[in-house]
């Protein structure tokens, strides 16, 4: 998995940072993310975007609320480039987002006009998710291989295996960790592991526990 080109430090990341909540979604650093955006608050937040960085922090709610986008959330979310778009007839915006470097929430920032909400994002801890992770035979392919398609078997999901072998390492364990059908505790666990053996390390475990069925994965 290639570095990105658009940023060479930490320090060129913005001071803020709109957000857009959503549980079970996960965005890690170089991972592509596709999202359908409809609702009026998140069609400004994505038109200001592309004003100022194409910057965009996906961030989990951890709590259940009639509206996620106003819920509290976790602390540790993850900034996207805008790197692809498509405007459709009825408004709506079908986009990419490419994983950048995570961020700790410092503060919440006053809510947007247009009602979306925004944060003052910290990436000193982060500055390694600037760099990728080169190669294959750093992990355990053998077992995450072996889990996965019992993972995938107790689930009904289909997949193309001849891909998934192709993939080095950190697209492996990125892309696994995204697609998953983990919970929403668990994929914030993916993505506040320490580094890339970490995150692993903790897919492993979660493809592990998920073998049996669903239902079985530990939430704690």
């Amino acid at each position: 998995m290639a570095g990105l080109p658009f940023y060479r430090s930490i320090r060129e990341l913005p001071r803020m940072l709109p957000v857009f909540p959503l549980p079970g979604v996960l965005l890690l650093p170089r991972g592509t993310l596709p999202l359908n955006i409809f609702e009026p608050r998140y069609v400004a937040m994505f038109n200001d975007a592309l004003k100022a960085g194409r910057l965009l922090g996906m961030i989990q709610p951890c709590e259940d609320a009639p509206d996620v986008g106003a819920a509290a959330t976790y602390d540790i979310g993850c900034a996207g480039r805008i790197t692809q778009f498509q405007e459709t007839d009825d408004g709506r915006y079908v986009l990419t987002l490419t994983g950048i470097a995570r961020f700790h929430v410092t503060r919440e920032l006053p809510q947007s006009e247009s009602g979306y909400r925004s944060v003052e994002p910290d990436f000193a801890g982060f500055a390694d998710d600037l760099s990728s992770v080169e190669g294959t035979g750093m992990i355990d392919r053998n077992s995450i291989m072996h889990h996965l398609r019992e993972f995938f078997a107790s689930r009904g999901i289909d997949a193309n295996w001849d891909a998934i072998e192709q993939a080095d390492d950190e697209s492996l364990v990125t892309a696994l960790a995204m697609v998953c059908p983990f919970e929403p505790s668990e994929k914030q666990a993916l993505l506040e592991a320490r580094d890339f053996m970490a995150r692993a390390d903790t897919l492993l475990a979660l493809l592990q526990m998920g073998g049996e069925g669903p239902g079985s994965l530990s939430t704690q």
